[in-house]
């Protein structure tokens, strides 16, 4: 019977060990919104039905043609005159990898790449009053844009109306752009200013239970997140491509990644009609996913007047101190939501500014994330504490069980009372063991969140051979730490085991050796089993959170060795009654 437990309990260990794995490979989908349903755009603006076309109306790139240049401190590119569109952005302060000669990361793509995200603005208007399109070749009032020089583009349509985009960008990752129109005309022109984020092809997707990335934004308030998939599928089914609509004022949509986001909010106080819509173009793969905005009243230009409507456009980082800046700075609705902090945000987010802080005292993350343990370890030792020293009363009473499984091993009934008879007598909580590690799983999934998604993890060095935190431990126990010429995880990805990994596994073993054994032979020799499941389950987790789980195990130990050792002790601890 003992055999079959084994079996049993090893076959479902395995088991989960291979469920873990396929996750890791493919993550789990996000889970999304039910399918939204189509919505036209505002009634009170009929006319721009019949306009230029609404902004998520997916076109076709027009060719090359004069650019203006954008050089800030975080950030350079240019924008394409022709169609006034904001496809050019390169960040200076990050790398593609962690070698500092490797490229610097493109976070926006030209319409005419293999890779093509941008952003545009521009206006629908009654039938007959010619607005700029993506072929308008607009003129510029300067070379460069910078953020002590920002930049007018111009364009007349020749029926008495100047349209502007008036740019300027400041020190981080925002662009303010003011959509205005100079009525040179006798009579009043009504114009409905809109601006969209384009994505004209399918990345590979990040997206699982623990990270979103895709089209978004924040509708009356709301954070809607749609996939790739999912908008694609909408889309197509749906009038103009139109998979979401809601009109509600202020609000942001865009397009994210893991670190990286490009979104346009558009004045907060204003009613707008915000879309998620999907089409079909020559450029990229043939998809393009947009997000947009149109205003659901119309900008009314008064005849010798202008009128302008102002948006902010950022392109950049997610860096949560950045984004919480501009949250404030421009009262932009939970812009701060960019940052898939998640369901758990009331710990995750006070746990990455607690290792921010920290990283900022001891200038490397790593050496945050071990003094952050002991911030945890302090917070949860008196619970800790119980656990052991009714740990090593029960180690006390193990030759007691051992004789109560002998006289009754053939009465389970009378086993299982007199054994909780025994505990209750030497005032044990056999369940005590597992309280200390329930309580910490949502500080563990925190603090794994963080280490995954928040740029500020990117490429955080340790100490040795870990370069980055953020990633699994680059070595590997199957070809000798590199002395073999071989890379095994090109038989299976579970053949990855690094020299952190194997540490963890270790202290875990010397952990659950501090432990009373289980009663069960076959539960005991199935725990033995544990620190090696669990070596493998964790080995391509990011770096981060192996060293966070090793050093809390090595806390524990000190501890649990010194509390059970005074628990265990004749001379301190009574003797149990007969």
């Amino acid at each position: 019977m003992d055999q079959k437990r084994l079996l049993l309990a090893l076959t479902v260990s395995f088991g989960i060990l291979l469920v873990f794995t396929i996750v890791q490979e493919k993550f789990f989908p996000h889970p999304v919104q039910p399918p939204a349903q189509t919505a036209q755009l505002a009634a009170s603006a009929p006319e721009q039905q019949a306009a230029a076309g609404a902004p998520g109306t997916a076109k076709d790139a027009p060719a090359a043609g004069p650019r203006l240049a954008v050089d800030a401190p975080l950030m350079q590119g240019s924008i394409g005159l022709t169609g006034a569109v904001f496809d050019d952005v390169v960040l200076k302060s990050y790398h593609e990898t962690t070698a500092p000669d490797s490229p610097l990361v493109q976070i926006m793509g030209r319409r005419n790449s293999e890779k093509p995200t941008y952003v545009q603005f521009g206006w629908s208007a009654p039938a007959g009053v010619p607005v700029p399109g993506d072929s308008t070749v607009w003129s510029a009032s300067a070379a460069k844009l910078t953020p002590q020089s920002p930049v007018t583009l111009s364009w007349d349509n020749g029926h008495g109306l100047t349209f502007q985009l008036l740019v300027s960008v400041d020190a981080q990752y925002m662009f303010t752009v003011t959509q205005n129109v100079v009525n040179h005309g006798a009579a009043a022109v009504q114009v409905y200013p809109w601006s969209r984020v384009v994505r004209d092809y399918k990345p590979k997707e990040e997206s699982s239970w623990v990270l979103f990335d895709g089209p978004l934004g924040v509708f009356n308030g709301t954070l809607k997140q749609e996939s790739y998939g999912t908008l694609k599928s909408d889309g197509a089914k749906a009038p103009g491509g139109v998979a979401y609509s809601e009109t509600a004022p202020g609000g942001w949509v865009g397009v994210t990644d893991k670190y990286w986001l490009a979104a346009v909010a558009p004045d907060q106080k204003a009613s707008m009609t915000g879309s998620m819509s999907y089409g079909t173009v020559r450029d990229g793969d043939g998809s393009a996913y947009q997000t947009s905005f149109i205003t659901a009243a119309p900008l009314s230009v008064p005849p010798g007047g202008s009128a302008g409507f102002t948006s902010h456009v950022f392109t950049g980082a997610k860096v949560v101190k950045i984004l919480d800046g501009y949250q404030r700075q421009y009262g932009i609705t939970n812009f701060y939501k960019a940052v898939d902090f998640g369901h758990l945000y009331i710990i995750t987010k006070p746990i990455f500014f607690c290792l921010d802080w920290l990283n900022s005292l001891l200038g490397n993350f790593g050496l945050a994330i071990i003094v952050f343990t002991v911030g945890v370890k302090l917070v949860f030792f008196p619970l800790a504490s119980y656990s052991y020293r009714s740990m090593g009363k029960m180690k006390l009473v193990q030759p007691k069980i051992k004789a109560l499984r002998e006289q009754y091993k053939d009465d389970n009934v009378k086993l299982q009372q007199e054994t909780m008879a025994l505990y209750k007598a030497e005032k044990i909580n056999p369940a005590s063991g597992c309280l200390p590690m329930l309580l910490q799983i949502p500080v563990f999934f925190s603090l794994y969140k963080v280490i995954f998604i928040t740029i500020e993890m990117r490429q955080a060095p340790f100490y040795g051979w870990i370069k980055d935190l953020s990633a699994p431990d680059p070595t590997n126990l199957f070809n000798l730490f590199g002395l073999i010429p071989f890379d095994p995880t090109t038989l299976s990805p579970m053949l990855h085991i690094g020299g952190l990994p194997l540490i963890m596994g270790f202290t875990m073993f010397l952990q659950q050796k501090l432990n009373p054994a289980p009663a069960d032979p076959a539960q005991a020799r199935m725990f033995q089993f544990m620190p090696i499941i669990f070596t493998f389950m964790l080995a391509r987790s990011p770096a981060g959170l192996v060293l966070y789980w090793a050093w809390n195990n090595i806390l524990s130990v000190g501890q649990q060795w010194l509390i059970m050792r005074q628990a265990t002790n004749p001379s301190k601890t009574a003797p149990a009654k007969a």
